[in-house]
């Protein structure tokens, strides 16, 4: 399993679960994600991401994401994309 760092949590809202991110490496719909933190360590795929309340497919470096998430994250959790 291959992992690139993409972006480190900044913020979390518990409604409707979701991870802001600010965003270090391209990510697209469809990636595979991996969180991790002191108590983070989940894997997703993405389905949905959203700038500024507008749907996007894709995010390219320095820009701020909002992604569903199926668990809590934290601020500072680092955020991997998975390359099998």
């Amino acid at each position: 399993m291959n992992k690139k760092k993409v972006g480190t949590v900044f913020k979390f809202f518990v409604q409707p679960s979701v991870a802001a991110i600010e965003v270090e490496r391209k990510l697209s719909i469809g990636d595979e994600l991996l969180f991790l933190g002191a108590t983070t360590d989940f894997r997703m795929k993405v389905v949905s991401m959203q700038i500024e309340g507008k749907e996007v497919e894709v995010v390219k470096k320095g820009q701020q994401v909002g992604i569903k998430v199926p668990k809590r994250v934290r601020p500072n959790d680092d955020v991997f994309k998975i390359e099998e």
